[in-house]
């Protein structure tokens, strides 16, 4: 196959790879530019296309590997642009430090505050807290779930408003 037939070829089968990268990228820009990598990798690599091969399933296959790539190596790197002016990467990767004292200080005033609820309220919403579904918890009590859901409800209220400066 000449140089100009395959690039015929080529030309004819794009509109078949627009659908293929939208469906991929589920994003129109990214589509765009994943069918110009496409058509360049095809183009670059002329010579490792065989005669007689379907072009479609071969540029199908050239996209899907780009597109295979590019996810692996996006997920591998976890880095922005910082919006300075030289646009410095930032690797994301790195720990904060907490501050502990600061978290041991509002939980404390938090598990007060969870003590000082009214018992009515009290009850459902630890073991709400604790991990039983409101169901189970409704179980437990042998309310009626409705009943539940508005305890925990208005417990979460109250503690908002006790613990407002959080």
């Amino acid at each position: 196959m000449s140089t100009v037939e395959f690039n015929q070829s080529i030309i004819r089968n794009t509109d078949y790879l627009k659908p293929f990268a939208i469906t991929l990228t589920r994003d129109m820009e990214s589509a765009k530019d994943l069918i110009q990598e496409t058509l360049y990798k095809a183009l670059a690599n002329k010579d490792k296309f065989n005669d007689g091969t379907n072009i479609k399933a071969w540029l199908y296959t050239i996209m899907r590997n780009i597109f295979i790539n590019n996810y692996r190596r996006a997920a591998k790197q976890k880095v922005v642009f910082n919006s300075t002016a030289k646009e410095f990467l930032l690797d994301f990767s790195q720990v904060a430090i907490a501050n502990t004292a600061e978290t041991n200080l509002s939980l404390k005033e938090i598990k007060e505050a969870v003590y000082h609820l009214p018992e009515i309220f009290k009850i459902p919403f630890e073991l709400y807290i604790e991990g039983y579904k409101y169901h189970e918890v409704a179980d437990i009590l042998s309310e009626p779930l409705g009943t539940i859901k508005s305890r925990i409800h208005f417990a979460r209220k109250l503690l908002k408003q006790q613990l407002s400066r959080f």
